[in-house]
């Protein structure tokens, strides 16, 4: 998959041209599009549905990143359907380029998620969501060169997020944790588990304070495990999200990816921009 500059105006026309078919949600409440698909942070999937449909709206958004660190780069397009803020369905396309070895690895991955229970600002207890995500790597053999046992694999993850009105001195506090079961081996672009490993149940979490009704600053950590013995590192990054419009997000990020296919220090920088149609 390559992003070229025509397709990303294109987006970036169609992001703010179409008429949302939903806009019933507090302005940037849905979060963004993480880079798995789904609606929440840039590394983590919140409980939050994607778009500003309601309980009687439907609503869709599509969404490209582009993540670079030291010795690798991420390319991610996908699109996101939420019928009536209960299901949510996505699609993303990723393309990682290893630099050193002038070479890229493509994963597709189709996600969907349910909302199980409450609602992010109104109701007492956090809003509850359960999703799943089936990866399938396009490019299997260098995955399977480092011990890789699959080539496709299912990802299942619990997620809670509630927002706090004016309870970070007088801003807005979101807080948001998942807990995900995963065989995956760098989020699935070196394949899935290994002869001696195989799920494991990790911990990811993000917390956002909304300056204004159009920025917020936050921050995430995303655990994962190290099943090729590679020194597979946790994620983290600090982020800004902008909300300009119900049409449109931007976010930006410092990411630290620590230690990637036994390459370590492995830092840089993350753009995001999803359109809501």
């Amino acid at each position: 998959m390559k992003i070229t500059i025509a397709s990303f105006l294109l987006f970036i026309f169609l992001s703010v041209s179409f008429r949302a078919q939903a806009n019933g949600k507090l302005l940037g409440t849905p979060g963004v599009s993480q880079v798995e698909g789904g609606a929440g942070g840039g590394l983590v999937p919140w409980a939050q549905l994607a778009g500003y449909a309601t309980e009687d709206e439907w609503a869709v958004s599509g969404f490209c990143t582009k993540a670079n660190v030291d010795d690798f780069s991420l390319n991610v397009c996908g699109a996101q359907a939420n019928f009536f803020d209960r299901f949510e369905f996505s699609y993303a396309e990723q393309n990682f380029k290893i630099n050193p070895l002038n070479t890229e690895l493509s994963q597709s991955i189709i996600g969907a998620k349910v909302r199980l229970y409450g609602d992010l600002i109104y109701s007492q207890w956090p809003q509850l969501a359960f999703g799943l995500q089936h990866k399938k790597l396009d490019t299997p053999s260098i995955a399977k060169a480092m011990g890789a046992t699959e080539t496709a694999g299912y990802d299942y993850y619990l997620s809670a997020s509630k927002l706090h009105l004016g309870a970070a001195f007088g801003y807005n506090l979101l807080w948001n944790t998942t807990l995900r079961r995963t065989s995956a081996n760098e989020m699935g672009l070196l394949g899935f588990g290994s002869v001696d490993h195989c799920r494991s149940l990790q911990l990811e979490l993000s917390s956002a304070v909304l300056l204004n009704q159009h920025l917020a600053v936050g921050v995430e950590y995303r655990q994962k495990p190290d099943n090729l013995g590679l020194q597979e590192s946790n994620w983290r990054d600090v982020f800004v999200a902008w909300f300009p419009n119900k049409h449109i997000s931007v976010t930006a990020a410092y990411i630290d990816l620590g230690t990637i296919a036994a390459l370590p220090k492995q830092t840089g920088w993350y753009l995001s921009m999803t359109g809501y149609f």
